[in-house]
Protein backbone atom coordinates (compact mmCIF):
# COMPACT_ATOMS: atom_id res chain seq x y z
CA UNK A 1 0.00 0.00 0.00
CA UNK A 2 1.18 3.67 -0.73
CA UNK A 3 2.21 5.04 2.70
CA UNK A 4 3.90 7.98 3.53
CA UNK A 5 5.97 8.62 6.72
CA UNK A 6 6.24 11.60 7.94
CA UNK A 7 8.56 13.16 11.08
CA UNK A 8 8.11 15.70 12.94
CA UNK A 9 4.42 15.44 12.04
CA UNK A 10 3.22 18.19 14.93
CA UNK A 11 5.44 21.09 13.90
CA UNK A 12 3.87 23.59 11.77
CA UNK A 13 5.16 22.50 8.15
CA UNK A 14 4.58 18.68 9.44
CA UNK A 15 1.04 18.87 10.57
CA UNK A 16 0.51 20.88 6.86
CA UNK A 17 2.15 17.96 5.42
CA UNK A 18 -0.14 15.34 6.99
CA UNK A 19 -3.05 17.07 6.50
CA UNK A 20 -2.78 17.35 2.85
CA UNK A 21 -1.40 14.18 1.95
CA UNK A 22 -4.17 12.82 3.76
CA UNK A 23 -6.52 15.27 1.87
CA UNK A 24 -5.07 13.66 -1.50
CA UNK A 25 -5.79 10.27 -0.70
CA UNK A 26 -2.66 9.18 0.95
CA UNK A 27 -2.27 7.05 3.90
CA UNK A 28 -0.30 8.52 6.29
CA UNK A 29 1.97 7.86 9.26
CA UNK A 30 2.27 10.59 11.40
CA UNK A 31 5.55 10.77 13.86
CA UNK A 32 6.41 12.92 16.25
CA UNK A 33 7.78 12.76 20.16
CA UNK A 34 4.90 11.55 22.47
CA UNK A 35 4.97 14.42 24.61
CA UNK A 36 1.55 16.56 25.87
CA UNK A 37 1.76 18.98 23.38
CA UNK A 38 1.74 16.83 20.15
CA UNK A 39 -0.90 14.64 21.59
CA UNK A 40 -2.87 17.28 21.76
CA UNK A 41 -1.79 18.33 18.21
CA UNK A 42 -2.62 14.47 16.99
CA UNK A 43 -6.49 15.17 18.11
CA UNK A 44 -6.73 17.72 15.09
CA UNK A 45 -5.60 15.81 12.31
CA UNK A 46 -7.94 13.49 10.13
CA UNK A 47 -9.19 10.71 11.39
CA UNK A 48 -7.38 8.64 8.39
CA UNK A 49 -4.31 9.81 9.79
CA UNK A 50 -2.74 6.60 11.63
CA UNK A 51 -0.18 8.37 15.11
CA UNK A 52 3.31 6.22 15.77
CA UNK A 53 5.23 8.06 18.89
CA UNK A 54 9.17 7.66 18.52
CA UNK A 55 12.35 9.59 19.53
CA UNK A 56 14.53 9.56 16.22
CA UNK A 57 17.40 9.86 18.40
CA UNK A 58 16.90 6.13 19.29
CA UNK A 59 18.21 3.60 16.32
CA UNK A 60 16.13 1.27 17.70
CA UNK A 61 12.84 3.01 17.51
CA UNK A 62 13.65 3.69 14.63
CA UNK A 63 13.93 0.04 13.08
CA UNK A 64 10.74 -0.34 14.60
CA UNK A 65 8.68 2.42 12.85
CA UNK A 66 10.32 1.90 9.96
CA UNK A 67 9.66 -2.03 9.81
CA UNK A 68 6.43 -1.76 11.04
CA UNK A 69 4.59 1.04 8.65
CA UNK A 70 7.02 0.07 4.98
CA UNK A 71 6.51 3.19 3.87
CA UNK A 72 6.82 3.76 -0.17
CA UNK A 73 7.90 7.42 0.98
CA UNK A 74 9.43 9.17 3.89
CA UNK A 75 9.02 13.14 4.59
CA UNK A 76 11.77 14.12 7.04
CA UNK A 77 10.79 16.89 8.74
CA UNK A 78 12.28 16.79 12.34
CA UNK A 79 14.75 18.84 13.40
CA UNK A 80 15.93 21.29 16.03
CA UNK A 81 15.91 24.70 14.52
CA UNK A 82 17.07 28.43 15.69
CA UNK A 83 17.40 29.36 18.10
CA UNK A 84 17.31 26.02 20.56
CA UNK A 85 19.73 24.78 18.44
CA UNK A 86 22.17 27.42 19.49
CA UNK A 87 21.54 26.88 23.40
CA UNK A 88 21.27 22.80 22.30
CA UNK A 89 24.53 21.77 20.31
CA UNK A 90 24.44 18.34 20.83
CA UNK A 91 20.95 17.87 21.08
CA UNK A 92 20.69 19.43 18.00
CA UNK A 93 23.64 17.60 16.23
CA UNK A 94 21.55 14.10 17.31
CA UNK A 95 18.54 14.95 15.91
CA UNK A 96 19.14 17.29 12.41
CA UNK A 97 22.13 14.74 11.74
CA UNK A 98 22.40 11.64 13.33
CA UNK A 99 19.05 10.64 13.44
CA UNK A 100 18.93 11.67 10.14
CA UNK A 101 21.80 9.11 9.34
CA UNK A 102 20.44 6.58 10.92
CA UNK A 103 16.98 6.96 9.59
CA UNK A 104 18.49 6.98 6.01
CA UNK A 105 20.40 3.59 6.96
CA UNK A 106 17.04 2.06 7.88
CA UNK A 107 15.50 2.94 5.11
CA UNK A 108 17.89 1.86 2.51
CA UNK A 109 17.67 -1.30 4.16
CA UNK A 110 13.95 -2.03 3.47
CA UNK A 111 12.81 -4.65 0.96
CA UNK A 112 11.62 -1.68 -1.38
CA UNK A 113 13.47 1.24 -0.37
CA UNK A 114 11.23 4.12 -0.02
CA UNK A 115 11.88 7.86 -1.43
CA UNK A 116 13.15 10.21 1.03
CA UNK A 117 12.25 14.02 0.80
CA UNK A 118 14.12 16.01 3.08
CA UNK A 119 13.93 19.21 4.60
CA UNK A 120 16.72 21.81 4.23
CA UNK A 121 16.69 25.03 4.36
CA UNK A 122 18.04 28.77 2.92
CA UNK A 123 20.29 28.50 5.75
CA UNK A 124 22.97 26.59 3.91
CA UNK A 125 23.75 29.51 2.25
CA UNK A 126 25.34 31.28 4.71
CA UNK A 127 24.69 35.28 5.25
CA UNK A 128 24.65 37.44 2.25
CA UNK A 129 24.98 41.32 2.50
CA UNK A 130 22.17 42.62 0.70
CA UNK A 131 24.38 45.81 0.05
CA UNK A 132 26.94 43.72 -1.77
CA UNK A 133 25.14 40.77 -3.21
CA UNK A 134 22.24 41.96 -5.52
CA UNK A 135 21.73 38.33 -7.24
CA UNK A 136 18.89 36.16 -5.42
CA UNK A 137 19.23 32.50 -4.43
CA UNK A 138 19.05 29.25 -6.89
CA UNK A 139 19.62 26.09 -6.36
CA UNK A 140 23.04 26.13 -7.73
CA UNK A 141 24.04 28.99 -5.51
CA UNK A 142 27.19 27.59 -3.50
CA UNK A 143 26.80 26.62 -0.03
CA UNK A 144 28.33 28.77 2.47
CA UNK A 145 26.65 27.86 6.44
CA UNK A 146 28.26 29.65 9.15
CA UNK A 147 25.14 28.75 11.59
CA UNK A 148 25.09 25.42 12.73
CA UNK A 149 21.71 24.96 11.51
CA UNK A 150 23.14 25.69 8.25
CA UNK A 151 25.93 23.35 8.58
CA UNK A 152 23.61 20.41 9.69
CA UNK A 153 21.50 20.87 7.02
CA UNK A 154 24.48 20.91 4.52
CA UNK A 155 25.63 17.27 6.30
CA UNK A 156 22.26 15.96 5.99
CA UNK A 157 21.28 16.87 2.27
CA UNK A 158 24.97 15.64 1.40
CA UNK A 159 24.20 12.24 3.89
CA UNK A 160 20.99 12.21 2.01
CA UNK A 161 22.81 12.26 -1.77
CA UNK A 162 24.94 9.45 -0.64
CA UNK A 163 22.24 6.88 1.16
CA UNK A 164 21.66 5.26 -2.45
CA UNK A 165 17.52 6.28 -2.00
CA UNK A 166 15.35 8.00 -4.43
CA UNK A 167 15.67 11.40 -2.89
CA UNK A 168 14.45 14.83 -2.83
CA UNK A 169 15.66 17.51 -1.17
CA UNK A 170 13.44 21.38 -0.44
CA UNK A 171 15.25 23.88 0.84
CA UNK A 172 12.67 26.35 2.55
CA UNK A 173 12.52 29.83 2.89
CA UNK A 174 10.94 31.70 5.87
CA UNK A 175 7.73 29.79 6.93
CA UNK A 176 4.30 31.70 7.60
CA UNK A 177 1.00 30.79 8.40
CA UNK A 178 -1.94 32.23 8.13
CA UNK A 179 -3.60 31.27 11.16
CA UNK A 180 -3.30 32.48 14.33
CA UNK A 181 -0.78 31.00 16.82
CA UNK A 182 -0.12 31.42 20.61
CA UNK A 183 2.08 28.89 20.93
CA UNK A 184 4.92 30.76 19.64
CA UNK A 185 7.98 30.55 21.80
CA UNK A 186 9.32 33.69 23.49
CA UNK A 187 12.86 33.08 22.59
CA UNK A 188 12.03 32.64 18.77
CA UNK A 189 10.18 36.12 18.85
CA UNK A 190 13.28 37.78 20.48
CA UNK A 191 15.67 36.09 18.38
CA UNK A 192 13.60 37.82 15.18
CA UNK A 193 13.77 40.72 16.49
CA UNK A 194 17.18 40.71 17.27
CA UNK A 195 17.98 40.60 12.80
CA UNK A 196 19.26 43.03 11.22
CA UNK A 197 16.01 45.12 9.85
CA UNK A 198 17.75 45.36 6.48
CA UNK A 199 18.10 41.09 5.86
CA UNK A 200 16.45 39.74 3.00
CA UNK A 201 14.06 37.44 3.78
CA UNK A 202 11.50 35.43 0.85
CA UNK A 203 8.75 33.95 2.91
CA UNK A 204 6.38 30.90 1.55
CA UNK A 205 2.98 30.03 3.23
CA UNK A 206 2.75 27.03 5.10
CA UNK A 207 0.01 25.49 2.70
CA UNK A 208 2.16 25.87 -0.12
CA UNK A 209 5.19 24.13 1.39
CA UNK A 210 2.69 20.69 2.50
CA UNK A 211 1.84 21.39 -1.57
CA UNK A 212 5.34 20.94 -2.19
CA UNK A 213 6.15 18.22 0.20
CA UNK A 214 3.29 15.85 -1.01
CA UNK A 215 4.33 16.68 -4.83
CA UNK A 216 7.82 15.14 -4.22
CA UNK A 217 6.96 12.53 -2.99
CA UNK A 218 5.69 10.94 -6.61
CA UNK A 219 6.57 14.31 -9.16
CA UNK A 220 9.49 12.87 -11.36
CA UNK A 221 11.83 15.42 -9.31
CA UNK A 222 14.28 12.53 -7.70
CA UNK A 223 17.68 13.45 -7.66
CA UNK A 224 16.78 16.70 -7.33
CA UNK A 225 17.41 20.34 -5.27
CA UNK A 226 14.34 22.39 -5.35
CA UNK A 227 13.77 26.07 -3.41
CA UNK A 228 10.51 26.17 -1.98
CA UNK A 229 9.58 30.17 -1.58
CA UNK A 230 6.59 32.32 -2.14
CA UNK A 231 6.87 34.30 -5.48
CA UNK A 232 8.65 37.53 -5.61
CA UNK A 233 5.41 39.78 -3.92
CA UNK A 234 6.73 37.37 -0.84
CA UNK A 235 10.16 39.05 -0.62
CA UNK A 236 10.51 41.90 2.33
CA UNK A 237 12.81 42.86 4.72
CA UNK A 238 13.43 41.53 8.14
CA UNK A 239 12.43 44.85 9.58
CA UNK A 240 8.63 44.82 7.77
CA UNK A 241 8.22 41.22 8.86
CA UNK A 242 9.15 40.49 12.72
CA UNK A 243 6.43 43.47 13.69
CA UNK A 244 3.71 42.29 10.86
CA UNK A 245 3.90 39.09 12.96
CA UNK A 246 3.41 40.05 16.45
CA UNK A 247 0.89 42.75 15.30
CA UNK A 248 -0.93 39.35 13.97
CA UNK A 249 -0.93 38.03 17.60
CA UNK A 250 -2.32 41.11 18.61
CA UNK A 251 0.94 42.58 20.20
CA UNK A 252 1.33 45.61 18.09
CA UNK A 253 4.34 47.30 19.15
CA UNK A 254 5.66 44.78 21.49
CA UNK A 255 9.48 44.55 19.42
CA UNK A 256 11.35 47.45 19.78
CA UNK A 257 12.84 48.58 16.84
CA UNK A 258 15.74 47.04 15.39
CA UNK A 259 19.35 48.28 13.88
CA UNK A 260 19.99 48.19 10.33
CA UNK A 261 23.22 45.90 9.57
CA UNK A 262 26.74 46.84 8.75
CA UNK A 263 27.00 47.60 5.10
CA UNK A 264 30.77 46.78 5.33
CA UNK A 265 30.33 43.69 7.26
CA UNK A 266 29.69 40.25 5.19
CA UNK A 267 29.31 38.59 8.74
CA UNK A 268 26.72 40.06 10.09
CA UNK A 269 23.72 38.88 8.48
CA UNK A 270 21.42 35.94 9.21
CA UNK A 271 21.29 33.01 6.84
CA UNK A 272 18.24 34.52 4.79
CA UNK A 273 17.90 36.00 1.11
CA UNK A 274 15.70 36.36 -1.49
CA UNK A 275 15.10 33.43 -4.17
CA UNK A 276 14.37 32.66 -7.37
CA UNK A 277 10.87 31.51 -7.35
CA UNK A 278 9.40 32.64 -10.72
CA UNK A 279 12.03 30.66 -12.99
CA UNK A 280 13.69 27.05 -12.65
CA UNK A 281 14.88 27.10 -9.00
CA UNK A 282 16.11 23.24 -9.06
CA UNK A 283 19.37 21.17 -9.91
Amino acid sequence: MDTVLVTGAFGLVGSATVKRLAEDGRRVVATDLDVPANRKAAGKLPASVEVRYADLTDPAAVDGLVGAVSPTAIVHLAAVIAPLCYSRHGLARKVNVDATAHLLKTAAAQADPPRFVLASSVAVYGPRNPHRITDVLTADTPVNPVDIYGAHKVEAERLVRDSGLDQVVLRLGGVLTVEQRFDIDPDFIAFEGMLPVDNRIQTVDVRDVARAFAAATTADVVGETLLIGGDSTHRSRQGDLTPAMTAAMGLVGAMPAGRPGDPDSDDGWFATDWMDTDGPSRR
